[in-house]
């Protein structure tokens, strides 16, 4: 069945463009059938333009303090590449 490109992911469907759509031929005993839609432009839907302006939104937050865990309190953070830290031991903390 031919139809209008997938609005989510379907593992056993795939999107063709036009000019492969045309070509698409079935094998023998089989039968192609093509869904018409209305392919004119509509432009963004109402949930785009939200889901457009939450992702600004989210991105113009300031990223929230990192609060250190019980375990690297009394450590100093030496160095860092990455994800990845190193860490100094405050000698005067208590373990």
């Amino acid at each position: 069945m031919l139809g209008p490109l997938a609005t989510h992911a379907e593992p056993h469907a795939y999107d063709l463009c036009e000019v492969h759509s045309e070509r698409l031929s079935a094998p023998r005993g089989w039968e192609v059938l093509r869904l018409a839609s209305d392919l004119s432009d509509r432009g963004p839907s109402d949930d785009d333009l939200l889901a457009l302006a939450d992702a600004v939104r989210e991105a113009a937050r300031p990223p929230a303090p990192a609060t250190p865990s019980p375990s690297e309190q009394g450590t100093r953070e030496v160095q860092r590449r990455g994800h990845l830290r190193v860490l100094e031991l405050d000698d005067s903390a208590d373990y």
